[in-house]
C-alpha cells in the first residue's frame, strides 16, 4: 500500500527538520570544542615553556628579580588541599550513607539535603567570607588553617551528594540478603552497600579534589599568602590559585611566566584527576 502524499510530504518535513536540529547541534559541539582547543592550546603554549627545575624546586620571587618558581605555592596547595580532602571525606562518606540509609524520608535528612544544595550553589567568594569571620578575624591573622576550612566546607557537600546517589542505585535485594543472614544496619551499610559502589564514592572524591584544587576566593580571605617557603600551617599560605592571580596582573615578565606555568599545572593536575575517575572506575561503576 503506497503512503499518501500528505504522509510523504510530513515525511519530508520531519526528515528535513531532524537533519537542521542534527546540524545545529554538530555546529554547537564544534564552536565549543574550539573555543576549549583553543584555551587549552593557548595555556600550555604560554605555560609548558616555564617548567624547569626551578619552577618546582624555588619559591617565588621577590618583585623585579629574575628567576625563582612555585615551589612554595604549590607545597602550600597541597598541604590545604590534602588536610581538606582528609577532613571532607569521611565527614561526606559518613553524611551520606545517613541520608540514603539511615535517614532517607527524615525531616533532619530534607533539611541536610536542603542546606547540601545551597552549598553546592553558593559562590565560593561567600564561604571564604564566612570563614574569614569565623576563622580569620577572630585570632587576628590569616593561616593554612583556615584556608583548609574553606576548601573543605567546598568539597564536603560534593562528597555528600555523590555518596548519597551511589548508594541510592543499589538494589534493595543487596540489603535483604545481608538483612537475612543477620548483619546488623551499620554493617550492612558499610561492608555491603558502600562496598558495592566504592569506586562511585571515589569518583566522588576525586571530583570535590579537582574542584577545591582551583579555587581562588576562599584562599584570598583566609590563607592569603606568602612570598617564602613554610610548612606552618598556622602562619598566611601560599597557594597556586592566589600566586596565578597575584602573578597574572603583575608588570614583571618573570611573574606572568610563572602565572602561565601554574595555570598550566593546575589545568594538568585537574585533567589528571577527571581521566583517573572516568577510566580507572569506570568498569566498577557499569558493574
Amino acid at each position: 500500500m503506497n503512503a499518501s502524499p500528505m504522509n510523504a510530504s510530513l515525511y519530508r518535513r520531519r526528515k528535513l527538520a531532524n537533519w537542521g536540529g542534527l546540524a545545529v547541534s554538530a555546529a554547537s559541539m564544534a564552536v565549543g570544542l574550539a573555543a576549549l582547543l583553543w584555551i587549552l592550546w593557548t595555556l600550555f603554549w604560554n605555560g609548558l615553556s616555564a617548567f624547569d627545575a626551578n619552577f618546582f624546586l624555588r619559591p617565588t620571587p621577590a618583585p623585579g628579580t629574575d628567576g625563582g618558581g612555585l615551589a612554595n605555592a604549590i607545597v602550600g596547595s597541597l598541604m590545604m588541599v590534602g588536610a581538606a580532602t582528609f577532613v571532607s571525606t569521611p565527614v561526606g562518606i559518613l553524611a551520606g550513607i545517613h541520608l540514603a540509609e539511615f535517614g532517607a524520608r527524615s525531616k533532619f535528612a530534607a533539611t541536610t539535603r536542603f542546606v547540601t544544595d545551597i552549598m553546592l550553589s553558593a559562590p565560593s567568594i561567600v564561604i571564604g567570607l564566612f570563614v574569614y569571620a569565623i576563622a580569620v578575624a577572630t585570632v587576628g591573622h590569616f593561616s593554612g588553617w583556615a584556608g583548609t576550612l574553606a576548601l573543605g566546607l567546598i568539597a564536603v557537600p560534593v562528597v555528600v551528594r555523590t555518596t548519597e546517589n551511589m548508594l541510592t542505585l543499589v538494589p534493595g535485594s543487596l540489603r535483604e540478603a545481608a538483612f537475612a543472614l543477620g548483619a546488623p544496619r551499620w554493617k550492612v551499610s558499610l561492608a555491603v552497600t558502600l562496598r558495592a559502589v566504592r569506586g562511585g564514592v571515589v569518583t566522588g572524591v576525586l571530583l570535590a579534589v579537582a574542584r577545591i584544587i582551583g579555587e581562588t576566593a576562599p584562599l584570598l580571605f583566609t590563607a592569603l599568602s606568602n612570598q617564602f617557603f613554610t610548612a606552618d600551617m598556622s602562619r598566611p599560605m601560599a597557594s597556586l590559585p592566589v600566586v596565578i592571580y597575584n602573578f597574572a596582573m603583575s608588570p614583571y615578565e618573570d611573574w606572568q611566566r610563572l602565572a602561565w606555568g601554574g595555570a598550566a599545572l593546575v589545568a594538568l593536575i585537574v585533567l589528571g584527576i577527571n581521566i583517573v575517575a572516568r577510566t580507572m572506575f569506570r568498569d566498577r561503576l557499569r558493574a
